[in-house]
């Protein structure tokens, strides 16, 4: 059995590092890659600033879940993966 505590810090440093420490390989892949496309969607579009915003203030919220998710596969391990 997983460590919460651990899972949160790992998906904190690194979004979907707590989800692959549960062992849930391809949601912790969908959850980097889908970070990163809206960090780099909003890296790139810094014209008009409204849109940047928006792709940032997304990651920002998706990342925020990530680790709320991997908090809950630790907890209720209920073994789904996908």
């Amino acid at each position: 059995m997983s460590s919460q505590v651990l899972a949160v810090v790992l998906s904190s440093i690194i979004p979907g590092l707590g989800q692959l420490y549960s062992g849930h390989f391809l949601r912790s892949l969908i959850i980097f890659a889908v970070i990163g496309i809206l960090m780099l969607v909003g890296w790139v579009l810094h014209i008009p600033v409204i849109m940047p915003l928006f792709f940032i203030v997304a990651a920002f919220l998706m990342w925020l879940w990530n680790i709320y998710d991997a908090y809950q596969l630790n907890e209720t391990n209920t073994g789904y993966a996908y």
